[in-house]
């Protein structure tokens, strides 16, 4: 039974999400029927033991079968702005996002950038994200309508391919892979943090607009407090004047859900990992909200009173359950609407 004093939200990665006998990528990287099972199964306990209102999905190929099973699961309410690109019938690349959700979508629409601020940031004219963002407007108890965004910004890998030249010494080889390293992975860095400025311009303006309260979810590929992404939540910009303390500048304003759910909290804990490679950890899988969701904004709502990352899937896998889970935790944050 739902609960409407309560707000529960999370993201997820899935993880090629892609029923046989489609292949992700290659022809050869198609799931078994066990394997596909076992896949949804995952899923289908995930949302049965946690109990989230609202979800941001990430690499997305079956839609339908996504929509189907979520909607098995309690979730009437699905939707999605993008296709994945199909090459020869079968071969799926470029997942999408999708949101699902227990309180109705009143409005879905993508969000696409203007020209003139990529222009005035040195970027193409016809500048895009390298997935397309769902802002899905949803009717929330208490809130009224909420606009929730899922985003997938562009991964760390290179954007630039090197291939050896057999005509070329083996140092030479070398010195031009190390020379496309160096420049794709920083492009890359343009892309996501460009992808991230883009975004929060386009939440400004639309919430200079509508008022309504904002949830942005997803997977940034990216530590949040790094400098490619935080003026997402805008802590070092500066304003002329009278404006640098105004208390209006609260309403543009975006806050990570970690720092929320701290404040909460009598005794600090470390933040886990969303994500490992090889040795090294990150938290790359966000949510962050506006002052309507901050108990420390006189005028809130709600207050983030639980934070969580499923991640035993990551740190103490079960083989026989979790292999075709995902290879990120899951973030779900629980807020409770203040007394």
């Amino acid at each position: 039974m739902t609960d409407y004093n309560q707000l529960k939200v999370a993201t997820f990665n899935l993880y090629n999400y892609l029923a046989p006998p489609d292949a992700f990528y290659d022809f050869q990287r198609i799931y078994s029927a066990e394997q596909w099972a076992k896949k949804q199964r995952w899923l289908a306990d995930y949302l049965k033991n946690q109990q989230p209102d609202i979800i941001g999905f990430q690499e997305v190929f079956s839609i339908n079968e996504l929509k189907q099973q979520v909607n098995a699961e309690g979730y009437p309410y699905f939707a999605v702005v993008d296709e994945p690109t199909v090459i020869d019938d079968f071969i799926y690349r470029d997942p999408v996002v999708a949101i699902a959700s227990r309180y109705k979508i009143v409005d879905v629409s993508q969000v696409e950038a203007e020209q003139d601020d990529a222009l005035a940031m040195g970027l193409s004219a016809n500048f895009n994200f390298s997935r397309r963002i769902i802002r899905a407007t949803l009717e929330v108890p208490h809130l009224g309508q909420v606009d929730c965004y899922v985003v997938h910004f562009k991964s760390k890998r290179s954007m630039l391919h090197h291939q050896d030249d057999e005509s070329h010494s083996e140092q030479q080889n070398l010195v031009m892979q190390l020379k496309s390293q160096a420049l794709g992975r920083w492009a890359s860095s343009i892309q996501r943090g460009s992808e991230a400025v883009l975004l929060l311009v386009e939440i400004i303006k639309r919430r200079a607009h509508s008022n309504n309260p904002v949830i942005v979810m997803g997977d940034f590929n990216n530590e949040l407090h790094d400098g490619v992404l935080n003026h997402l939540i805008a802590d070092h910009l500066r304003f002329s004047g009278h404006r640098q303390n105004s208390p209006s500048r609260s309403e543009f304003k975006l806050q990570d859900s970690w720092q929320l759910y701290q404040r909460h909290v009598v005794i600090e804990n470390d933040r886990e990992a969303t994500h490992y490679f090889g040795s090294s950890s990150s938290v790359f899988d966000y949510i962050l909200l506006s002052r309507e969701f901050d108990a420390g904004f006189q005028s809130s709502f709600f207050e983030v009173v639980d934070y969580h990352t499923y991640d035993q899937h990551l740190i103490n896998p079960q083989f026989a359950y979790d292999d075709q889970s995902t290879d990120h935790g899951v973030v779900m944050v629980t807020m409770k609407l203040r007394s």
